[in-house]
Order: C-alpha cells, then structure tokens, then sequence
C-alpha cells in the first residue's frame, strides 16, 4: 500500500462524461444518466483498500441523506483487476449489495476515466455541482484508520449542505489520502 493523497482536481471543472459498467445491474451507466438535478458526487473507491473499508459504511449513509435532495452519488473502481482480484467486478458487486449500496458501483476497466478525474487514490471524492462544476474534491473527513477520530463524513457533508443551500463552498480543501490507484502496467 503506497499512502497517496488527492491530486486536486481543479474547481469549476467540468466533470468527464463516462459509460461504465454498473456492477450492480450488469448494464452501462453514463453520467448523462445518473446526474443530479442539485449535484453529483463521483467517488473513486475500491474493495481492498483499507481506507475505503474504513469509511464503507458511512458512505451509503451520505447517499441516502442528500440522493432526496437531489444529488446523485456514483462509485467507481479503476483498479488493475490482474494484480488486485478481490477489486473484480464480481467481487465489486458482492460488496455493493453487502452495504447495500444506493448508487451505482462502475467498473473502470480502461482506466481512462479515472485518470480524465485525475484520480490518484483510492478514495477519491469530488462534488459536482448542477451544472457539473467541480465544486469539491477531497477527503470525507478527518478520520483515518486507526487515527480513533470517528467516521462523520463532515467535511463532504458541509459542502453538500453549503451547495444546496446557495452557500460559497470554501476552496480551502483538504486532499483526500488512502492508498494509490493500482495503475496497469
């Protein structure tokens, strides 16, 4: 495990459009078809990282709170399924309906999407706005493995409530940080 941060995604861009496989359905998703009428959150995460396992179970929390609002959430796994198989889509798929995830959970087999986001770690979370302005990107909060900080989600969570309630959203960010994108040779 290389301990990687964010790279930071600049502000206002727009978000890259995609068309992946849904793990869940067996069926291709685009951005176009999952978009928020608020916003949309793109999560890059995996199945053994052990700081995605740490925040698992918060994150359908925050979809589940904000998907009423308006925003839409999409997890996507890049990961090279060759050296990494337990990041297979059918091992995605198991742990999706284990948490019961209520988002899609997209395959990216080329890995072409992950690096368009600039993804570099896993996880990786940006916020999109209406208008698929890179309006966030960063951690979940400040909790780590093993760090004893609970998992709150605070720090996407302040800017989904900033965003929908027309409120500037700081540009003082802090990166994300877990372990690297498992890049094809």
């Amino acid at each position: 495990m290389a301990l990687t941060y964010s790279t930071m995604l600049p502000l206002n861009t727009i978000a890259p459009d995609f068309n992946l496989l849904d793990t869940l359905t067996n069926q291709y998703c685009t951005l176009a078809s999952i978009k928020g009428t608020k916003g949309t959150v793109v999560m890059f995460i995996c199945n053994h990282c052990p700081f995605v396992k740490h925040i698992q179970q918060e994150l359908p929390k925050i979809a589940n709170d904000y998907k009423k609002q308006g925003v839409a959430f999409v997890a996507i796994s890049a990961n090279d399924i060759e050296q990494y198989p337990e990041d297979s889509p059918e091992k995605m798929k198991e742990l999706a309906q284990k948490f019961q995830y209520p988002f899609p959970y997209l395959y990216d087999e080329t890995q072409e999407v992950a690096k368009a986001y600039q993804a570099a770690c896993t996880p990786d979370l940006f916020l999109f706005d209406d208008q698929l302005r890179c309006v966030y990107r960063g951690q979940l909060d400040d909790s780590r493995p093993n760090n004893g900080l609970p998992v709150t989600g605070k720090d996407l969570r302040g800017a989904l409530d900033n965003l929908l309630a027309g409120r500037a959203i700081d540009q003082n960010q802090k990166p994300s940080v877990g372990c690297n994108i498992k890049w094809k040779a």
